[in-house]
């Protein structure tokens, strides 16, 4: 009877685990290092008082386009399936803040996300900046910015490329093959003259820098019209911060080195700038959007509108777009002071400097006040990811 009962308990205690993982759901997947700890809705502090409704908003529009931007980690179906819920509720006009709040507790899992070796996720912030700019050159403006050249190839995940460095993300199509992509020294010194890929002209070689680490922007034409700006593709070159040479050439604490400074530094001396931008192999390239609406938010990877302070970028090797995420962080308020940031997100970007599974870049907004704010913000916070529940019994 002593076995008979220890049988039965232990088949209630592995009924009752199961039952408990059919609850959390699946762990996302990670990589080597990383952990995924289930948490409850309970444990999220500020959970009940966030507006969920405008987390739904944004999520309603899609995962991402098709196709987006830039691709990344391909989409779960059962994300897929929560995607496609969501419009369908959005365009029924049956979603108000406590159906919002309820939508996302009934679809996904909670899981805190630890990177290795850490306990903690790292935030930095980007904006979308405005510059004075004409589709003309001339004395005022001598930088270009350049479109997308016709023989780039972005490679894509799962591409073998025979001869090319994995390192590379792109490279240059010829009749002999694919070729590593010219580098920013080798398109600064005239790669790219003679194909007519001017699309505009900036005044100096800063503007276009701040601009291709944003990776948008606004340029304020002669005439008072505003033009928008969207990634359209990268030389494939690793990206490499300029902030971080800077501290280190001048012996620059990192806590101090916001963009602000760095800019500034640039600025004040154009040879230096051109020397340390040199650093940076990688190049950015860009395609007008004059259809975009003047109150819209730039177009991100997944190839949607920016939301500010709701948009954040992640590492697309690790993790797909659409994907929800709660942030919990204390960060500047670009006014002297600090704001609590506890808010549910949705990852709708990617970023050549993004990499880890608990790393995100914050989009704080268009101009200069977003762009002063998101140059202070390099903080620790912790990480909360949204993991679709697979609807299967």
């Amino acid at each position: 009877m002593i076995r008979g009962a220890v049988a039965a308990l232990a088949l209630g205690l592995v009924a009752c685990g199961a039952a408990m993982s059919a609850a959390l759901g699946q762990a996302p997947p990670l990589p080597p290092g990383a952990r995924a700890e289930a948490v409850s809705v309970a444990g999220i502090a500020g959970w009940a008082k966030d507006d969920h409704r405008a987390a739904f908003a944004i999520f309603a529009r899609g995962c991402m386009a098709d196709p987006p931007l830039r691709a990344a980690m391909p989409l779960p179906k059962a994300l897929e399936g929560v995607c496609a819920e969501a419009l369908r509720l959005q365009k029924a006009s049956k979603v108000d803040a406590a159906n919002a709040r309820r939508f996302f507790e009934t679809h996904f899992s909670f899981w805190r996300i630890r990177p290795a070796q850490a306990e903690t996720g790292f935030m930095t912030g980007y904006f979308e900046p405005e510059f004075d700019g004409s589709l003309t050159r001339s004395a005022a403006f001598q930088t270009p910015l350049y479109g997308r050249p016709v023989d780039l190839v972005t490679r894509q995940p799962g591409d073998d490329w025979p001869g090319i460095e994995a390192g590379l993300s792109a490279a240059r199509h010829t009749a002999q093959g694919l070729v590593p992509f010219p580098d920013r020294a080798a398109i600064e010194a005239g790669a790219l003259d003679g194909q007519k890929l001017e699309i505009l002209w900036m005044r100096d070689p800063v503007d276009r820098f701040v601009l291709q680490v944003q990776g948008s922007g606004r340029i304020r034409l002669p005439d008072g019209r505003v033009t928008r700006l969207v990634y359209s593709g990268r030389n494939g070159h690793a990206y490499t911060s300029l902030g971080r040479a800077l501290s280190e050439r001048e012996n620059i604490p990192p806590a101090e080195m916001t963009m602000d400074r760095l800019i500034a530094r640039l600025k004040a001396d154009a040879g230096f700038a051109r020397d340390l931008i040199a650093l940076n192999r990688s190049f950015v390239f860009f395609a007008r959007r004059d259809d975009l609406p003047q109150g819209s938010g730039p177009i991100g990877g997944a190839g949607l509108p920016l939301t500010p302070l709701r948009s954040i970028a992640i590492d697309r090797t690790v993790w797909p777009y659409g994907v929800p995420a709660w942030i919990d962080a204390t960060i500047p308020d670009g006014q002297g002071g600090s704001e609590r940031l506890s808010r549910l997100m949705i990852a709708q970007d990617t970023g050549s400097a993004i990499l880890g599974p608990a790393r995100v870049d914050l989009f704080v907004g268009s101009g200069v006040a977003a762009g002063h704010r998101a140059g202070l913000i390099r903080h620790n916070f912790d990480f909360t990811v949204l993991w679709p529940r697979d609807p299967r019994p």
